[in-house]
């Protein structure tokens, strides 16, 4: 990819020194941290799309998921989608399973207003930031196989390897949001 740079190095943990970096990634840090859940990370230039995430997954050894920010067509209804990466997406085939009309994806407004990020950096992290809960949390089963799960700190310019077993056990109960599983 034309302008990607990696750091190789695979760090345990949050960065020594968290000055420069966005208040919400540290956050998340201090959530994971808080949570005794163990990561490594690797810092990056920006990642704008799942495809640039490559040698981000080689790196962790892990597969980057889908992060997809979704509305209904008034906007009233929000969804966050976590899919494997590689996985094509078909609206058709999760409203089906949601019994919803067709969801598209949202605007970067609501983004940065229920999940405090940007485009590229949609992390399931991110519901850190939806205290109301105004998203729903809706994740594929197949993300759930691999031993190991892969999300940005909520910036998209660092990534992190999470056991799958933590993801489930000790993150999703903690972020208060119920999941709704598909198999899409």
């Amino acid at each position: 990819m034309d302008n990607f740079t990696l750091d190789p190095t695979v760090y345990d943990g949050r960065p020594a020194d968290c000055s420069g970096r966005d208040a919400v990634e540290t956050a998340c840090y201090d959530f994971l941290d808080g949570l005794g859940v163990p990561y490594q990370r690797v810092d990056h230039s920006e990642t704008p799309s799942i495809e640039a995430c490559g040698e981000v997954e080689q790196l962790l050894g892990i597969e980057i998921c889908k992060n997809l920010f979704l509305c209904n067509r008034q906007k009233t209804q929000f969804t966050l989608l976590i899919m494997p990466g590689a996985k094509p997406f078909r609206t058709k085939d999760l409203s089906a399973q949601l019994g919803c009309s067709r969801l598209s994806f949202a605007d970067a407004e609501h983004m940065q207003q229920y999940l405090c990020v940007t485009p590229g950096s949609v992390s399931v992290l991110g519901l850190l930031n939806d205290t109301e809960k105004h998203v729903r949390l809706v994740i594929d089963r197949d993300v759930l196989g691999p031993d190991w799960f892969g999300c940005h700190p909520c910036r998209n310019t660092s990534s992190l390897r999470i056991a799958t077993a933590d993801l489930t056990g000790k993150i999703l109960p903690a972020l208060r949001h119920e999941p709704t599983y598909v198999s899409l």
